[in-house]
This record gives structure tokens, C-alpha cells and sequence, in this order.
């Protein structure tokens, strides 16, 4: 029901927010704010308060976020019925995430990593509720890259263990998700005719999309357990002087599971200065800690970074960033600006307050928690054979036993309700590829199914039928 309570809220107490926290969470204790008693609007209690509207926003998101209140989008705020609970640790085996294939399943997708929800769900529609509430950015205006600066603030508040070299919140460009952010680099890049890319031989197949689309030639060059090999890639670059960008994915190497060390990268560095070649490095598989400097910090004048919450926090939001040289920004700012003005207002309202919540470390710890749950499941079933992987990592890469092929074995996990990617979805259409296969995390399904699958690939691994090279 709606109420005409209004708080008393002690001078004394600084900030004014917190004063008015203390009010609330009192007349709740105290009975004078039943649950289901509504709170009046934002602006409304700021203006009797005389406190700005942003001072009573921030003191109701404290408590919705407590669980004291509840935001319900075009109805206004009231006292929650019952405060949630917090998540348990072990959320591998409860139906918590919203997804077709949730629950017990004989068929389970692998094709591409689906998370498990460690808290981020419950957290993200909260906030949502809140910036629906009163959206700090409005409803009516274009995005704008003044408006868009508390998001930017941010993103380098959520990178801010990651070895990039100085960065200030203007260095970064935000964009839907990493795919966008490899558009906007190339489109800053790329010059002339017919541009060249110089791509791992096995890689994430979203470089060669957007080559495509920009119209450029993409080059595969061999790498081995460390990455791309510098050698293979000075001969590329002999060989196309027309080169421009060197792609790659040192932390976590998609499809493999590879990391290039130190000294690698150095190399790398060394050559892409020699032909001058700029460097794209693509950061958004990794969920655990960074290894090393990334290429931003190694080569300052060419080093390119992306990231994305898609494989950490959810794909569904669409956010991520494009960070370059700082000569370069300018050029990258204007990509973006140019191609679609900026991200939705409430979208970056949203990144604003979701990258710097106190939660969500913690959330995240927990959602790395349930990836190595999934992950031990897979090596507990197909770790006699070469099996790549890491707990932090999505993802699973198995070298095939001798006399698979990988499209033959893709078609016999399919009949046993497996979807599986082969390794020639990684690799340039007329490149030589390994008879092996990736397989994703899919927390959409409960661990239970998930080991099931696992276990059915196994029994097709040991009992082989006679097609299996076809």
C-alpha cells in the first residue's frame, strides 16, 4: 500500500545518504514501514528532504540490495516482504539459471560456454529495477561520451588488475561485447585496398568475421603450445608487406586452451615492431587472474586490448571495451561514435553501477567456483586421453585418438544428444587442421547431465565404431 511516512533522518549522520539508510532500516525494525509498505518516489522524498535525488537513490539502493526493499519497475519501491537469502557456495545442482536446456537434459549443447549463475542474475535485475526507477542518464537524450564517462570509470575500476600500461577512463571505448570491439579496431586501423590480418592458424572464428566484413585478407601463421611463433610470423610478414594486424589470444587461447608466456609475447613484440604491425589481443575468455602484461604494456605505441563481461558476468548485457595506443584513441572514439553513437543510456547506467558493485567479486569467484566444477567433471571422464584444460577456462580441447576425424566424431556425439565444435571451425577454410574438438562449459544444464554427456563421450572414445575415420 502506499504510505505518507516520511523518515527522520539524524544531521548527525554523514554521509547524508547513510542517515537516510539508518531511518529506513529503523522504521522497518520498528514495524512503522510494514513489507509491502510503498516508499515515496525518489525525487519526491529528495525535494521534502532537501537532499538531491542521486543522496535517496543511493540510500535505496543500499537497502534493496540488502534485501530491506524492493524495486519493482513502474511501480515505485516498497519493504520486502523477506530479505533473500545469500547464494549458497555450491549452485551447480539448483535450477538457478533461466535457460532452455536448464535442469536434467540428455541433449546438451557445447558449441558455445554458458555460465553458471553465482549471485550475478538476482544482482543484475535489481539494478536494473533501480536505473528503470530513475535512470541517471534520462530516457530521452542520445548516448554521448560525457554522459557515458561513469561507465568508462567503471570498466577501468573492473580491469584494474590487469598489467595495460597507464590508462585513464577516456583511454577506453566502450562497445557491445567483443565482437563489436574488433570492428572498431580494425575500422581504426585498416588502411588502403586490400589489407592483411595475420591471424593465429587455429583462433576465435569472430577476427576472420569481421575481416571479411571490412574486406581484408586474413593470414594464418603456425603456432605452437606458446602461442603464435615468431619466426612463422616474420616470414608472413616478408611474405605480405601489405600486413597491418597481428590477432591473438595470449591469456586464454580459443579453441586450445593455450597462454603465451613472457617471453613469447616480448618476441611477438619484436617482430610486429620490425614490419610495424600492430597488435590485437583479445582478452575476453579468461575468468581467473592475468598472467602476464598484456601487449598494451609491452608495446604502448601498438598494443591493442578487448574484453568483454560476456564470459565472466553474462553474455546477455552485451558490454565491453576497446582499449589502444593512446594516439590511437581519438581514431577508436570516433569508430564507435560514428557507427552507432555510444551504448544505450540505461545499458551504460547499468555497467556504471553493476562493474563497481561491492557483490560482485564475490559473485564472480563463485561463477569460476561452478566453471571448475564443470571443468573437473569433463577430466574426470575424458582425462586419459589428450585432453587440454584448465579450471579457469570455459572450455575443454580434446586431441582426437588416431583415426578419428573430427567431423566424423562431431556426428557421432550428435547421435548420442552431444553437440561438439570441430577444430575446423577454429581455422581458415583451407587451412590443415588437427582431428580434435572443442567443448564448452554449459552450466544451462545441471552438472548431472553435464557429467552424463561426458560419460557418453567417453564410451564413444573407448568403443570407436568402424566409420569412425569417414
Amino acid at each position: 500500500m502506499d504510505t505518507i511516512w516520511m523518515p527522520q533522518v539524524d544531521p548527525a549522520v554523514k554521509p547524508k545518504y547513510k542517515a537516510v539508510v539508518h531511518a529506513i532500516r529503523e522504521a522497518v525494525d520498528a514495524g512503522v514501514l510494514g513489507q509491502g509498505d510503498k516508499l515515496p518516489p525518489v525525487r519526491e522524498l529528495g525535494w521534502k528532504l532537501q537532499m538531491t535525488p542521486g543522496t535517496v537513490a543511493r540510500a535505496y539502493t543500499v537497502l534493496t540490495d540488502e534485501g530491506v526493499l524492493v524495486a519493482e519497475v513502474g511501480r515505485g519501491t516498497f519493504v520486502a516482504d523477506v530479505a533473500p537469502p545469500e547464494p549458497p557456495l555450491n549452485l551447480m545442482e539448483m535450477d538457478v539459471i533461466e535457460h532452455l536446456t536448464g535442469g536434467d537434459n540428455y541433449n546438451v549443447n557445447l558449441f558455445s560456454p554458458h555460465l553458471p549463475n553465482g549471485g550475478q542474475s538476482a544482482l543484475i535485475r535489481s539494478l536494473m529495477a533501480q536505473i528503470a526507477n530513475d535512470p541517471p542518464s534520462g530516457v530521452m537524450h542520445y548516448p554521448s561520451r560525457r554522459g557515458a564517462q561513469p561507465a568508462r570509470e567503471a570498466m577501468r575500476h573492473w580491469v584494474r588488475n590487469i598489467d595495460l600500461g597507464p590508462l585513464r577512463e577516456s583511454d577506453i571505448v566502450l562497445s557491445h561485447g567483443g565482437q563489436n570491439a574488433i570492428m572498431l579496431i580494425f575500422q581504426a586501423i585498416l588502411k588502403g585496398r586490400r589489407p592483411v590480418i595475420f591471424l593465429e592458424e587455429l583462433c576465435y572464428p569472430g577476427f576472420r568475421r569481421v575481416a571479411a566484413a571490412l574486406r581484408a585478407e586474413v593470414v594464418p601463421v603456425a603456432m605452437d603450445k606458446d602461442g603464435m611463433c615468431p619466426l612463422a610470423l616474420a616470414a608472413a610478414a616478408e611474405r605480405y608487406p601489405e600486413g597491418q594486424i597481428i590477432c591473438t589470444s595470449p591469456e586464454v587461447h580459443s579453441p586450445t586452451c593455450g597462454f603465451s608466456p613472457l617471453a613469447r609475447r616480448e618476441q611477438i613484440v619484436e617482430v610486429a615492431r620490425r614490419y610495424d604491425l600492430q597488435i590485437v589481443e583479445d582478452d575476453c575468455y579468461r575468468i581467473g587472474a592475468a598472467q602476464a602484461s598484456s601487449y598494451r604494456k609491452l608495446a604502448p605505441e601498438r598494443g591493442w586490448y578487448i574484453t568483454s563481461l560476456s564470459k565472466s558476468i553474462t553474455p546477455a548485457l552485451r558490454i565491453g571495451c576497446a582499449i589502444g595506443p593512446r594516439e590511437m584513441t581519438p581514431a577508436l572514439h570516433r569508430a564507435a561514435e560514428h557507427g552507432f553513437f555510444g551504448l544505450a543510456t540505461p545499458i551504460s547506467d547499468l555497467a556504471a553501477v553493476l562493474l563497481t558493485h561491492p557483490r560482485l567479486d564475490a559473485i564472480m569467484a563463485r561463477t569460476r567456483d561452478g566453471v571448475a566444477d564443470y571443468v573437473r567433471a569433463a577430466v574426470n571422464r575424458l582425462g586419459v586421453y589428450d585432453l587440454r584444460w584448465r579450471e579457469d577456462v570455459p572450455f575443454v580441447w580434446l586431441n582426437l585418438p588416431d583415426g578419428w576425424r573430427a567431423s566424423a566424431f562431431c556426428r557421432a556425439a550428435e547421435t548420442r544428444g552431444v553437440r561438439v565444435r570441430a577444430a575446423e571451425e577454429f581455422a581458415a577454410r583451407h587451412a590443415q587442421t588437427p582431428h580434435a574438438v572443442r567443448m564448452a562449459i554449459n552450466a544451462g544444464v545441471s552438472l548431472k547431465s553435464f557429467d552424463a554427456a561426458m560419460g557418453r563421450l567417453r564410451d564413444l572414445l573407448d568403443n570407436p565404431s568402424e566409420e569412425i575415420g569417414v
